[in-house]
């Protein structure tokens, strides 16, 4: 059994369902709403390892000074540009790797950073997943996983458990303040009562 956003249900309790292109072929923000409370799901052989997302971060295109488009389109950004629906993986410090769900229409560079996920099944006890480094070690997602379609791969998102509005935080992104009035958008979503959301910053966010 598995502590879930409400109570206690089993692993298997929502069917493995793919989200479907179209999900994702949205703005940034809306995926990134909506994302809270679907599963990230990473098959390897007969393991899978499930965990209910509770954190995200929208990159909504590359006006946007925090998200890594602004740079236009070069090898790393290629995948942002489309199409929808795959994944985005990079490296940060050398040493944390980041997931990023790519969004929008063909074409305008944004992604989704999953920043936290409350472990469901296959995970090992007392792992931490809150925040996007802690939750790729817990999954074992690394560079081979960048660019994979989360359509057909071993590596997706299904449906999970409606959040309420009124459950869902809102606040500054973490770790772009070089962005500068970028930094303060509130473009980070938490399900508020998940004691699994990353700590916050101490400019406006927070941790319930």
């Amino acid at each position: 059994m598995a502590e879930t956003l409400t109570g206690v249900v089993p692993p298997d309790t929502f069917p493995a369902v793919r989200l479907p292109e179209s999900f994702y072929a949205r703005p940034a923000l809306t995926v990134a709403r909506a994302l809270l409370g679907t599963h990230l799901v990473l098959e390897a052989g007969r393991e899978r390892r499930v965990g209910r997302i509770v954190e995200t971060e929208a990159y909504i295109g590359e006006h946007d000074l925090a998200c890594h488009a602004a740079k236009g389109l070069t090898p790393r950004t290629e995948v942002m540009f489309g199409p929808p629906g795959r994944a985005y993986v990079y490296l940060i410090y050398g040493m944390h790797h980041c997931f990023n769900v790519v969004t929008e229409a063909p074409g305008v560079a944004a992604a989704v950073l999953v920043r936290a996920v409350e472990p469901v099944e296959g995970l090992a006890p007392g792992v931490r997943t809150d925040g996007p480094g802690r939750l790729c070690r817990a999954f074992g997602i690394t560079l081979a996983h960048n660019r994979l379609d989360l359509k057909s791969s071993p590596l997706y998102v299904r449906a999970g458990e409606e959040v309420a509005e009124a459950r869902v935080g809102r606040g500054p992104r973490i770790g772009v303040e070089y962005a500068g009035p970028w930094a303060d958008e509130p473009f980070r979503l938490w399900v508020k009562d998940s004691r699994h959301v990353s700590k916050a910053p101490s400019r406006g966010g927070r941790r319930p």
